[in-house]
Formats: structure tokens, C-alpha cells, sequence
């Protein structure tokens, strides 16, 4: 038996399989593949030509120059001040007191009143001391009498001279017992050591008072002294004599003046400061002995010295900066101008105005208003506003 094995359509056995195809497989690859690269190489230009854009955007965009205010280093002669803190003293000032013990009787002064030297201010009862001195007063005039009538008798050589001295020393005796009894009525009225204003009474009628209970304050207001302490560095340019203003808090924009009229002969181990005193008048007695003081010496002038405002200086604890004013021409020819921060080293501030040691030169400009807003080497425009005017009347002290 035969069989018969019949072609397919194509002419081929049934049983033959397809070929693979690698070229076309091959071909796939490499369209995917370029496809890829220029999608990876799109987004990579695209990246740089942005940044080079915006890179060359923030070359070619400046911020507009900020407007400031500025002012000019000038020399200038400024007062030479020496400034300490203190308290007001009073010149005279005193706990009255009594020297004995008694009972009040009479209470002779108001709280607050002023009164003179000499015033009498409290009674003690010292009717014991009359009932004395009366007693004294009598045995003196009997002993005058006696006294009388023995020289008498001693001119006429009717009597010795011992009956003349005994009566001499009764009659001494007796003003002796007067003036003691006086002395200790005078102790029980208890007066007014020196003019004053008296304060606030601390007895009552009818107390008891010991020898040296506080009765009442009295205090001298017409001067006080203003005590303060400056450094042994600052000691060597005081002198007594020199002027000194007073402010205090009481009274604020208002000064004192006064003199130094006490300077302490030595200096304090502990603190290495000198003690220095100084006396004022009190106009209206509205000064108080007590009170917290800021005093200002005024020295001999110093020559004259840069100054700049003091809103030009920026305080820091890197150190004192101001902001200097710098041209620098263009190729344009046009002359931009920049703000640098300098460095500064600063002295007293008077007036408004702070003393520039070093750091700057006279004419130099520097910003006055506006630093907050620059940063060293920003641009700057010069406003038209004025620079901050000094105080009318700028604190003294």
C-alpha cells in the first residue's frame, strides 16, 4: 500500500516549519533605540538652553539702585564729656533728736514746714528743773547779800577775809547751780540745728521719749551734692573746680549745674574707681537728696574730630560699620554708584553726632537712612531728602 503525501498551498510538505526572521527583529531595535536618543537628547538641550537663559536673564536683569539718604564726614570741634552715674547727697541733713529722756508736753512744728536755725520744735515736761532753777535763783540772791555785806565789813576791818571768800563761794556756787539748771532746761526744748525743711514727725503728745529717739528729718535743701565715681583711666583729667551738669530722672531734658568741689585722695582696690564729689545749687528745692543722677563732666575741649550722624553707624559686635559711597565709571561713560560697608572705629556720640577715630576721611559720604535695605557693593541712588536733623536741643548728659 502507497501513501500519498500531499503538498500544501504552497507547494511545501505539511510538515515544514517557518524560518525566523532576524532582520526585521534587528531593525525594530534600532528605530526604538534612535527614538529614545533623541527623546533623551531633547530633554537634555532643553535643560541647558533653559539654564543658559536664565543664567544670561539675571546677568543682563539689575535691580533697580536703592534709594538713600546720605550724609557727609565733616571735622568738627565737639564738646569733651565725661559722663557717670551717681545720687544726690544733701549738704546738710539730720535726725533731730533729743539729748534726754522726758515726756512730750507740746509738739511747737508741722510736718513739712520749713523752718530757721534756732526754731523750737518739741517740749519735753521739765517743770522738776523750774522748781531748780528757782531754788538756785533764790540761794544766789542770799548769797549776794552775804557776799555784799562781808567786803563791806572786811573794808571797815570788822571782819576776816575768810567770811568774804566763804561768801564768794556760796555766791559761785549757787550761780553755778542756775546755769547747769539751765543747761538741762535748755536740753528738754528740743530746737532746730540749722535751717531747713523739716519731714514727717515720728512722736506724738504725751510719749515718752528716750535720749536719741528719732523725732523728726531735717534737711538743708538750698545745695546738694551730686556723688559719683568715675575710672582710674578717667581720674587723671579731673580737677576740683571743673563744671559738671546734673539730670535726672525726675526731670527729664533738664540740667543742673554745678561744680567739683571734693575729689577722693584715693583709689577703691575693689573696683580700681575714684570717688568724686560735687556741689549744686537747688533752684525751688525740687532736687531730692537720694536720687538717681547722671552727671557730665565737661572737660577742656580736644581738637577738632570727624563726625558723621549717628544713624550712619551701624552697631554690632563684629564691630562698627558705616555704609561708604563708591563711584565707578562704566565703559558707557556713565558714573554708577555703590554702597560698601567699612569698617569704623568710633568715639563719643554728642548731639546726634557719632566721632569716627578711624576708618574714614573728611569728605567722604556715607548712608544716613536707608542701611537696612543694602547689602556691601548694592547700588545706590542719592535721594533728595535732607540728612536726620540733630535734636534742637539734644541731651546734655
Amino acid at each position: 500500500m502507497n501513501i500519498v503525501t500531499e503538498a500544501n498551498i504552497s507547494g511545501k510538505p505539511i510538515t515544514d516549519k517557518p524560518r525566523a526572521r532576524p532582520v526585521r527583529m534587528l531593525r525594530w531595535f534600532i528605530i526604538v533605540g534612535l527614538l529614545l536618543a533623541l527623546l533623551v537628547g531633547g530633554l537634555v538641550g532643553f535643560n541647558a538652553f533653559r539654564s543658559h537663559m536664565i543664567a544670561q536673564f539675571f546677568a543682563t536683569n539689575k535691580p533697580p539702585p536703592t534709594t538713600v539718604t546720605v550724609a557727609e564726614a565733616r571735622s568738627e570741634l565737639i564738646p569733651n564729656l565725661l559722663t557717670a552715674v551717681g545720687e544726690l547727697a544733701a549738704v546738710h541733713q539730720v535726725n533731730v533728736t533729743s539729748d534726754v529722756s522726758g515726756r512730750v508736753t507740746d509738739i511747737l512744728f508741722t510736718s513739712g514746714s520749713d523752718v530757721k536755725a534756732g526754731s523750737p520744735l518739741v517740749q519735753l515736761f521739765d517743770a522738776p528743773e523750774q522748781a531748780d532753777l528757782a531754788n538756785f535763783k533764790a540761794q544766789a540772791t542770799v548769797a549776794q547779800l552775804s557776799l555784799d555785806r562781808a567786803k563791806q565789813l572786811a573794808a571797815r576791818q570788822f571782819g576776816p577775809q575768810a567770811t568774804v571768800d566763804q561768801a564768794q563761794a556760796a555766791y559761785d556756787q549757787a550761780n553755778a547751780g542756775i546755769a547747769k539748771t539751765q543747761a538741762i532746761i535748755s536740753q528738754k526744748l528740743v530746737r532746730a540745728p540749722f535751717d531747713g525743711e523739716l519731714g514727717v514727725r515720728h512722736i506724738e503728745v504725751g510719749q515718752y521719749l528716750t535720749a536719741g529717739t528719732q523725732i523728726v528729718t531735717l534737711t538743708d535743701l538750698s545745695k546738694l551734692y551730686a556723688n559719683f565715681t568715675v575710672t582710674e583711666k578717667d581720674s587723671g583729667q579731673l580737677k576740683v573746680g571743673q563744671p559738671i551738669r546734673v539730670g535726672v530722672d525726675a526731670y527729664p531734658g533738664r540740667t543742673f549745674e554745678g561744680k567739683i568741689t571734693a575729689i577722693e585722695p584715693q583709689i577703691a582696690t575693689e573696683t580700681r574707681n575714684i570717688r568724686v564729689q560735687a556741689t549744686l545749687d537747688n533752684p525751688g528745692h525740687i532736687l531730692k537728696p537720694g536720687m538717681f543722677a547722671t552727671t557730665t563732666v565737661v572737660l577742656p575741649d580736644k581738637p577738632p574730630v570727624l563726625t558723621v550722624p549717628e544713624t550712619a553707624v551701624d552697631y554690632t559686635l563684629y564691630g562698627d560699620s558705616v555704609f561708604l559711597i563708591t563711584e565707578k565709571k562704566e565703559n558707557d561713560g556713565k558714573t554708577n554708584l555703590s554702597a560698601v560697608r567699612t569698617f569704623v572705629r568710633t568715639g563719643n556720640r554728642v548731639g546726634g553726632r557719632a566721632e569716627i577715630l578711624s576708618g574714614l576721611k573728611p569728605g567722604d559720604r556715607v548712608v544716613a537712612v536707608g542701611q537696612l535695605k543694602l547689602q556691601s557693593g548694592a547700588a545706590v541712588a542719592i535721594s533728595s531728602d535732607a540728612p536726620p536733623p540733630v535734636p534742637a536741643n539734644p541731651p546734655r548728659y
